[in-house]
């Protein structure tokens, strides 16, 4: 189990590890059935918190810029009926879907700077409020180009990996 903690957490790039680790944590990845009623409230929602960035101050800037991209994120994940609880799960299923690894490394990074903002209070800003605008536009775009074979896809390789 530490072994698998060790690579969930950094420790080398087996992406098939983590998803697997993710599949058998109790708050984890699990496949529900689809929503696509509930991804499209998300999306909805992503959009909504993207207009509340310009109106805010530099630490809520950075919280709603994560949330925004998170629930753009997590609208993809509803429509494939899939439901994670820890966000570092259901960032890992960005490899499943078209994400280059820059907009993955940029999710994280604004994880990151969520945390240390909201959690240890340290002082940062929200560099490059275009690049929250571009992640949900590409969730957009995915969402719009997922069809049934693509999504049945994604479903099988998150069941191949609890297994």
């Amino acid at each position: 189990m530490f072994q698998k903690l060790l690579i969930f957490f950094g420790e080398g790039n087996m992406n098939e590890d983590k998803i697997n680790w993710c599949c058998k944590q109790k708050r984890g990845i699990k496949i529900i059935g689809l929503k696509p009623h509930l991804s499209d409230s998300y999306i909805e929602e992503a959009e909504k918190d993207l207009k509340e960035i310009s109106s805010t101050g530099k630490k809520w800037k950075i919280i709603i810029a994560y949330y925004s991209c998170y629930e753009a994120l997590y609208s993809l994940l509803m429509k494939c009926g899939i439901k994670s609880e820890i966000h570092d799960c259901s960032i890992e299923l960005m490899s499943l879907f078209e994400f280059k690894e820059e907009d993955i490394d940029y999710i994280k990074d604004l994880k990151k700077a969520r945390e240390n903002t909201q959690y240890y209070l340290k002082k940062d800003e929200l560099k490059h409020e275009d690049k929250v605008k571009e992640f949900i536009f590409k969730c957009k775009e995915i969402l719009n180009n997922l069809n049934s074979n693509k999504l049945e896809e994604i479903r099988n390789k998150i069941k191949d990996a609890s297994d």
